[in-house]
């Protein structure tokens, strides 16, 4: 039996000019050998990533290290696979020109997004956990991968977003250097309001507001004499990590200027129109024929 199995494992699949044999035995390791290093890098990788989250690295880096660690093992794997089949790197020279040219010519677009994502992570103009505006789309970056950059929307939808788009296109990045953002709140009251006190009281619900900084300084703005209302502007800035929790800062902003106006006897205006009446002219009335009357005046003109 082991006499039978020593004849299997030395059986010679391809023999070369050179008089370099391969055998069923070797070919049998290069596989184990490639299997084991594949899934033994991606666990080292993880272990590296697991081990690094712990640190105050940003979780993008933590993936380029994961990444870098994965394709460095890959590769040793790969040069010891053709070391045990004794094949020398020198014998690809020609043939990976002439693959490398083909796939060039065929397969541009998966070239170009794979060396994209490989600028993303280099250059870091968008990060993982990122907040980022991409056309009409709004999202978190959750992963940079080989071909393609996952987001996840505000609505919960996943976006597979090619890295070359993201290279070749304007992307609005919200934290990429921090996440310091200046917002608007506009508020019209009714004409005959008491503009100081308005302000005043728009001041006092900016400044309630925990997020708002204060440096730089919040200011309320009289901006302008509308058609319906004394139009107020609020700027203010602070710390947001999305348009979700922007749009819920501005609400609650809002809401105390709802009740600081209500305490103070401050009307929001709303649309309305004065209409003043001629009396040199009165208004004449003019009933409108019905449709019956309507129809016995065409008979009688045919008659």
């Amino acid at each position: 039996m082991i006499e039978m199995v020593r004849e299997i494992w030395g059986y010679v699949l391809v023999t070369a000019p050179s008089g370099q044999t391969i055998t069923v035995g070797q070919l049998a390791s290069v596989v184990l050998l490639l299997v084991f290093g594949y899934f033994g890098s991606r666990f080292v990788g993880f272990l590296i990533a697991r081990r690094l989250t712990t640190t105050k690295l940003r979780p993008d880096v933590v993936h380029i290290v994961k990444r870098l660690v994965f394709f460095v093992i890959l590769v040793l794997v790969v040069i010891t696979a053709l070391g045990l089949l004794g094949i020398p790197l020198a014998a690809f020279a020609f043939a990976t020109g002439a693959i490398a040219i083909g796939v060039g010519f065929g397969a541009q677009n998966i070239i170009n997004n794979f060396i994209s994502g490989w600028i993303l992570m280099a250059e870091r103009p968008i990060r993982i956990d990122d907040y980022i505006e991409l056309d009409t789309a709004q999202g978190t970056v959750e992963r940079i991968g080989n071909r393609s950059t996952r987001i996840r929307r505000t609505d919960g939808v996943h976006l597979l977003v090619p890295n070359s788009f993201l290279l070749e296109n304007t992307v609005v990045n919200w934290t990429l250097v921090d996440q310091e953002i200046r917002t608007t709140v506009t508020v019209g009251v009714a004409y005959g309001s008491p503009v100081r006190k308005v302000a005043d009281l728009i001041m006092e619900a900016i400044t309630k507001q925990p997020e708002v900084k204060s440096n730089p300084a919040p200011s309320v703005i009289f901006e302008d004499f509308g058609d319906n209302a004394l139009v107020f502007d609020a700027y203010f800035w602070c710390d947001v990590s999305g348009d979700r929790v922007l749009r819920q800062f501005r609400s609650e902003i809002r809401f105390r200027i709802a009740d600081l106006f209500e305490k103070n006897g401050i009307v929001v205006a709303f649309p309305q129109r004065d209409v003043h009446l001629d009396a040199r002219d009165p208004l004449r009335i003019q009933l409108m024929p019905t449709g019956e009357e309507t129809a016995n005046k065409d008979s009688d003109r045919r008659n």
